[in-house]
Parts: C-alpha cells; sequence; structure tokens
C-alpha cells in the first residue's frame, strides 16, 4: 500500500505551491523519520559514493560536504523514499496522477561555515526535462532562517533559463581535499543580483525545525544556505520528485549529477518518462 501524508494539503497550500513554487510544510515528518535519516546520513559520510564532493573546506577546517542518489545503498534512504509520505506530499502539490523518485542529496556544513549557496535553479542542472520536478528539502537539525536555504517566490514561472554556476568554479583550488569538477555552463541570461535588493525580489526562508520540510519547484530560484555560527553545523536531507510531464533529457552540456550512463544502463532514453529499478514510481492517484 502506499504511503499517505497524515492529511490533506489545503487547496491554500497546493496554490501557494503554484503561485510561489515554494511552500513550508511544518512537522511533515515524524521524529522516527528525521532518527533513521540521521542514522543514514552517518553510514552515508562513512561509506561515499563515487559522487561524493567536499564543495567547500577552508585553513580553519570548515567544510561542507555533498552526495547524491546514495538511497540503493543505505537502507535508511531507501525506506524513506519507499515508506514515508515525501512521495503523496509531492503528488498532491504536482497535482500528479503518478510520482516517481528521481534522486536524493544529501549537504552537510561544519560549524562556522560560511560557504552559501549561490542562487540557481535545479531543473537546467537535471537530467529531466518538465514543469513537474519538485524537491523536498529536510534539515536533520534547528536551523535558522538566516542559515536556512532561501527563495524567490514565483521565479518559477518565467521563461528564462538562467546561466548554471558552476560549484566547482568557487571550490578554492589552493585547499587540500576540495574537489573540483568539469562542467560548461548553459543558459540564456543571468542570474540577477539577488543580493544586491534582497527586498526587491521577496527573497523567503523560515526558522526551521527537524520535521519541517520546505517544498519547491525545480526552476524556483533559490540559494544562500550557510553562514552558520561557530556552534551551529547543519546537515539536510534533501529528496527530488518527479510528476506527470518529466521526462529524460539528455544534456549535452551542464548535467550535475550527472546520470547519463545509469539512465543509458537502464534502458532509458531521450525522451522516455523516468521509470525502472533507477527512477521507481512510488505514489499513484487514487
Amino acid at each position: 500500500m502506499q504511503p499517505e501524508f497524515k492529511r490533506t494539503l489545503s487547496k491554500a497550500e497546493i496554490a501557494t505551491y503554484n503561485t510561489d513554487g515554494v511552500l513550508l510544510i511544518r512537522q511533515a515528518f515524524d521524529p522516527e523519520w528525521i532518527e533513521g535519516l540521521s542514522k543514514g546520513l552517518e553510514h552515508n559520510r562513512g561509506n561515499p559514493t563515487h559522487r561524493a564532493r567536499r564543495w567547500y573546506k577552508n585553513e580553519a577546517g570548515h567544510s561542507m560536504f555533498w552526495d547524491s542518489q546514495a538511497w540503493q545503498g543505505v537502507p535508511q534512504y531507501k525506506e524513506f523514499v519507499f515508506k514515508s509520505p515525501a512521495a503523496s506530499i509531492a503528488g498532491q502539490l504536482m497535482q500528479a496522477q503518478q510520482v516517481n523518485f528521481f534522486f536524493d542529496a544529501v549537504f552537510v556544513r561544519s560549524p562556522g561555515t560560511q560557504f552559501t549557496t549561490p542562487w540557481h535553479q535545479d531543473e537546467p542542472y537535471w537530467s529531466v526535462d518538465g514543469y513537474d520536478t519538485l524537491t523536498i528539502w529536510m534539515p536533520l537539525v534547528p536551523v535558522t532562517k538566516a542559515s536556512a536555504l532561501a527563495f524567490v517566490p514565483g521565479s518559477h514561472r518565467t521563461d528564462s533559463v538562467y546561466y548554471q554556476h558552476n560549484f566547482g568554479d568557487l571550490n578554492p583550488d589552493n585547499i587540500d581535499g576540495v574537489d573540483q569538477s568539469d562542467f560548461s555552463s548553459v543558459g540564456q541570461v543571468a542570474i540577477p543580483d539577488i543580493d544586491a535588493n534582497p527586498e526587491a525580489y521577496n527573497v523567503t526562508s523560515w526558522d526551521m525545525q527537524p520535521g519541517d520540510c520546505v517544498v519547491f519547484n525545480g526552476r524556483t530560484i533559490h540559494g544562500g544556505s550557510g553562514k552558520l555560527g561557530d556552534e551551529k553545523g547543519l546537515s539536510v536531507f534533501t529528496s527530488k520528485w518527479l510528476g506527470d510531464d518529466a521526462h529524460i533529457k539528455l544534456r549535452e552540456v551542464g548535467m550535475d549529477p550527472d546520470h547519463t550512463d545509469c539512465i543509458l544502463a537502464a534502458g532509458l532514453n531521450d525522451g522516455d518518462r523516468p521509470g525502472t529499478d533507477l527512477y521507481p514510481e512510488i505514489w499513484r492517484r487514487q
């Protein structure tokens, strides 16, 4: 039996998601899910995949660890994908007939880290195309508004595909243990200078507790998480979900993470509906 969210999301919540491209849901996940994901993250950090990167490290030892598509090897992640209400939340907000899991990603910043996420959209980096792409961003520890991921409401409705940041360019080359990446940027226009006038863009973020989540469209501009105090680290689990119009798109440049090899190995091709054991269907409207 497919997992369902403990309540039906309201028309107002669905309307906010559609209009703003982002929605905060308080206490969406019970403590058992947070405990399980925290244990899974500890295992993941000790047994990273070949996709893992240390995006940032400075001479003081502050660092940021990232890994993705680890769910097949982390039992707690896999249980969350198949048994948590995450797919139901995604299906209700996208008003989808079916929802497939795309991939997981974790972000771990050590206490005091000041490395912030550049403003960007997600979908242009991904090996899929479609309006119905969605991320659930879950802090596993308390996070203040100033340190949480921030969003530009309504930015998912633009026709522009913005230039993508090569996150590898942000890494200091002279620091040992920091990963670099080969990347060719694509896009139409530059991301506006949101930090110069955040009020003009209605930049939005929230104080959050474990169990809270922010759900946002793959085309919504977001960034800014980080800027931690010396006593505060930040551990975040994210899951990516695909709705009705999402289809495989193998881009010539700019995919990160690049799923090309595993997509082709699964027998999927450009234009296909995501599926197979790689992107399993988790939820279907009753």
